[in-house]
């Protein structure tokens, strides 16, 4: 047994690398006068595998974390509008952003009604936990049951870098807001 796994791994080895044949061996030549020339073995070129070791862009299954949104119903904020000879619909009034570096808490703090239009107020707040470098959207609703009003969004904290974010007016502080926006009514406050 021993000596047919010998021949099978001189086999293998023999049949795994090519073997060139560079010159032509010579015998030595023999004179009966014990007169003898040198002779010359045979010289071979053994080429073994060649393998280069680099890179390449292939096409992989990653696994990647994934926010599922599952409706579940919850207490949410609702204004019910009457306006003399308008007509009313349902609707949601959402805010939303996107924040890097770490978690924010958006909330709408309130609704302030000019004319046809609504002033939506929500301040945005950093949090501690920080998101490892990825993006995260945060959003805060209030359903109301209005005529078709004109929506302004007024966010009250530091925009964020995410061009997302230029949907809406950032301002520093309440302070800031314009005078159209501090002396309209304040019809729903957190």
């Amino acid at each position: 047994m021993k000596k047919i796994l010998l021949v099978l791994c001189v086999a293998l080895f023999i049949t795994s690398c090519k073997v060139d044949k560079e010159e032509s061996g010579e015998l030595p030549t023999v004179d009966v006068d014990v007169d003898a020339d040198s002779g010359e073995l045979p010289e071979y070129d053994v080429d073994w595998a060649d393998i280069d070791v680099g890179t390449k862009t292939k096409m992989v299954e990653i696994p990647k974390v994934v926010v599922v949104m599952e409706e579940e119903e919850v207490e949410v904020p609702y204004l019910d509008f009457d306006m003399p000879g308008e007509d009313k619909m349902e609707r949601s009034i959402t805010v939303e952003a996107e924040v890097t570096g770490n978690e924010h808490n958006l909330e709408i703090q309130e609704i302030r009604a000019s004319q046809k239009r609504l002033i939506v107020i929500s301040t945005i707040e950093e949090l501690d936990t920080d998101l490892g470098g990825k993006t995260m959207r945060i959003q805060d609703q209030v359903e109301i049951n209005a005529p078709d009003l004109d929506v302004k969004h007024i966010i009250v904290g530091k925009k964020g870098e995410r061009s997302f974010n230029n949907n809406y007016m950032y301002v520093d502080t309440m302070n800031d807001l314009d005078e159209m926006t501090k002396n309209a009514k304040v019809v729903y406050k957190k």
